[in-house]
């Protein structure tokens, strides 16, 4: 059993940072994509970094060139830093691990950009 827990959120003005955590307990292992996600109200949840295992990363068209997803598998560790922020980027951002047949979520936390 692996549990998630992201931190980092919070309030912010556009043009802002912020970098998000997300702490995993349990095993997981350095094969083991992960991934955030970002949840707005009223709107799908939808993909916005992944990582691979090999240390690839692939990101939204939205946030490209704006945020950085990393691994530290030493420290059960991702992250994910967000640099020049948008209202638009406001959401309930959420970790996520594939391992196997499984999928784990964290319970999200809230990143809020002003303009």
């Amino acid at each position: 059993q692996v549990q998630l827990v992201e931190s980092g959120g919070g309030l912010v003005q556009a043009g802002g940072s912020l970098k998000l955590s997300c702490a995993a307990s349990g095993s997981i292992f350095s094969i083991n994509p992960m991934s955030w996600y970002r949840q707005a109200p009223g709107k799908q949840r939808e993909l916005v970094a992944v990582i691979t295992g090999g240390g690839s990363s692939n990101y939204a068209e939205s946030v490209k060139g704006r945020f950085t997803i990393s691994r530290d598998n030493a420290k059960n560790t991702v992250h994910l830093q967000m640099n020049s922020l948008k209202p638009e980027d406001t959401a309930v951002y959420y970790c996520n691990l594939r391992a196997g047949v499984y999928v784990y979520w964290g319970q999200g936390t809230q990143v809020t950009v002003s303009s």
